[in-house]
């Protein structure tokens, strides 16, 4: 019976690997030569299904780190890896742009591991963007690429444009302010196809603007026909890779010739077992990097629910197609939207086809080198245009601002918004708490700034006075006339402030104000570092109860007015800044003080957030 019993495990091992038997598996593990003729572990690629796109031995001199480096090994495993995290976090998750948000949210909270599977997958998707496009670029520069390979590099090609298109449908699911504005910025190219534009648009978003149907049109994109498509092609590509063989490194091979079929007995290196626990250690080694990433280092961005209404500051397409974005930034978007990324495209083709000397060897294709370096130059050159920060001009007051009150995003807030209800007291305080000098109090310096603004009150005409109303306190009327109380005057009319909320004039931050005080402070910090587009500028934090359990903060900015070109304020010969004086509404004259000097325009920007009570913020 143990006899019988051995012989039925024996049998039943060899039916399940296709070939081989408990001792050759035995065999195979302590690196021994096998025992049986004809070789064992050659079966499993000619009689399997899983191995027989993997040739059953390789060249020694292609094992190595170098020329290959892995990254087809790699490709492959982050095609299974994204699919596999994929499949898991589409139990929770519904295309519909009222429950994507909150699935999000339940993925990140209530599930098990869901963030952990999340940062994954998002991370697994950036990392086969950049494994994929490496791959591609090793095989520009080691030549591999030339015949009888021509089409194994146009499958390739057509990988890595799936790849990209993978990352970008998916990139939409989440239905946060990200997701929507960056796909927003990607689908908006388009509209610039000649004639059926519009018509393209319709069918890409389902809609004039991203919505329900768009949403479920990148969700089947990116679940079904894309991963479909790349199945098929990742199969052409093994499926070519074995028919040729893998390239030996250029200088091992003699000019024209194409040896990578031709493996002789003494350079043999055979898949089972050397490089299948090689390639198993390659995988081990990624998972354990990314593990180690998702947990301490990386975690992939939500911010607040989509709003088709505002538009963030800074929006720009995911990192990958910023050179398209870029290159948006030289001029028509039909040529630098769609002419020039398909033009690249078919370049990148017809490569095999342009380089067609008979030499992999570097020093032979110094032009095909020099080609390559010069594509990544001018892809990061491209990718660098595509950042906000270049060629667009955003006032220095709205990024202030912004910075200060924006909503979550990257794991990042505005200090605004970190400021805890119990800090968020009733009143009106300025920066200019911060400018006391020497010998003076900061409730001095807060009286003597309300002092100025009290001077300039005869500074305005008598129509502006009566625009205002008779028996306009002075005071008021300064404060109002600075814009200080134009804010709550907006947020009166709307409803948003019940009448008399309105603080009767500046005070300190009161001491047990701490972060109230640290926002404050960089707000005066953030107008110091822009003092050449704000000059002569200051600051307020406004403070009003909307609710009893609702707080209402403004952020002003006061400063004058001068001529700003591309974001660059102008000067006269002199390097003095040149002013924006004001104007009667009437004549259109200029309005000169009683020293006959012009007086300068005075211009203010204001933004406004609701704190709650049960609100928590953290840096």
């Amino acid at each position: 019976m143990r006899k019988a019993m051995a012989e039925g495990i024996n049998e039943t091992v060899e039916r399940i690997t296709v070939g081989m038997n408990i001792q050759d598996i035995r065999e195979a593990l302590r690196g021994e030569p096998p025992s049986r003729r004809p070789n064992p572990r050659l079966q499993p690629h000619a009689d399997g299904f899983w191995l027989h796109m993997r040739p059953g031995y390789y060249h020694r001199d292609v094992t190595g780190v170098y020329p290959t480096f892995r990254l087809g090994w790699l490709s492959t495993y982050f095609v299974v890896f994204e699919t596999i995290t994929g499949v898991l976090l589409m139990g929770w998750y519904t295309p519909s742009p009222q429950i994507a948000y909150g699935n999000m949210l339940s993925i990140l909270n209530n599930v098990p591991l869901g963030q952990f599977m999340r940062d994954m997958h998002r991370l697994g998707a950036e990392a086969m963007v950049i494994i994929v496009a490496l791959h591609m670029m090793r095989t520009w520069i080691t030549g591999s690429y030339k015949k009888p390979r021509q089409f194994t590099w146009f499958t390739g090609l057509i990988l890595l444009v799936l790849t990209g298109l993978l990352s970008f449908t998916g990139y939409l699911l989440p239905w946060d302010q990200l997701s929507l504005w960056a796909v927003t910025i990607g689908a908006s190219m388009t509209e610039a196809t000649p004639v059926i534009g519009e018509q393209v648009n319709l069918i890409f978003r389902g809609a004039p603007e991203l919505g329900a149907n768009g949403l479920l049109r990148f969700y089947l994109v990116h679940v079904l026909l894309l991963p479909l498509i790349l199945y098929i092609f990742v199969g052409v590509h093994y499926y070519k890779v074995i028919i040729h063989g893998h390239s030996l490194p250029p200088q091992l091979e003699n000019i024209g010739e194409d040896t990578a079929k031709r493996v002789p007995l003494d350079k043999r290196v055979y898949y089972i077992p050397d490089i299948l626990t090689n390639e198993i250690t390659w995988i081990a080694v990624t998972t354990l990097i990314m593990t180690i990433l998702c947990i301490w280092f990386y975690h992939a961005p939500l911010e607040n629910h989509a709003n088709p209404q505002v538009t963030p500051l800074g929006t720009t397409a995911p990192w990958y197609f910023l050179w398209i974005q870029g290159a948006l930034k030289l001029g028509d978007k039909f040529f630098w939207g769609l002419v020039f990324p398909t033009a690249m495209l078919g370049l990148l083709a017809a490569i095999p086809y342009l380089d067609v000397g008979p030499s992999r060897r570097y020093a032979h294709r110094r032009w095909m080198l020099s080609a390559a370096m010069g594509l990544i130059s001018f892809a990061t050159i491209l990718s660098y245009m595509g950042l906000p920060e270049f060629a667009v001009a955003t006032a220095a007051e709205t990024e202030i601002l912004h910075d200060l009150t924006k909503e979550p995003a990257h794991n990042a807030v505005g200090a605004a918004r970190t400021i805890p209800f119990d800090q968020a007291v009733v009143g009106m305080y300025t920066t200019e708490q911060f400018e006391a000098v020497e010998g003076q109090s900061e409730r001095d310096a807060v009286a003597q700034f309300e002092a100025d603004l009290r001077e300039t009150y005869n500074l305005y005409t008598t129509g502006q006075i009566e625009a205002l109303g008779e028996g306009t306190d002075p005071a008021e009327l300064t404060i109002r006339e600075t814009s200080v109380y134009g804010a709550m005057e907006t947020a009166l009319s709307e409803g948003h402030l019940a009448s008399g909320s309105i603080p009767a004039r500046f005070s300190l931050v009161p001491s047990d104000a701490p972060e109230l005080a640290a926002v404050l402070h960089e707000l005066k910090e953030e107008i110091e570092n822009r003092s050449r587009e704000l000059p002569n500028a200051w600051g307020a934090i406004i403070i009003t109860p909307a609710q009893g359990n609702l707080r209402r903060i403004d952020l002003v900015i006061s400063w004058d007015t001068v001529v700003v070109d591309a974001g660059e304020p102008e000067v006269d010969e002199n390097g003095n800044p040149v002013y924006v004086y004001q104007t009667d509404p009437v004549t259109d004259e200029t309005l000169l003080d009683e020293n006959g000097e012009p007086i300068i325009e005075r211009s203010v920007a204001t933004e406004h957030i609701y704190l709650h009570e049960d609100s928590a913020y953290f840096d």
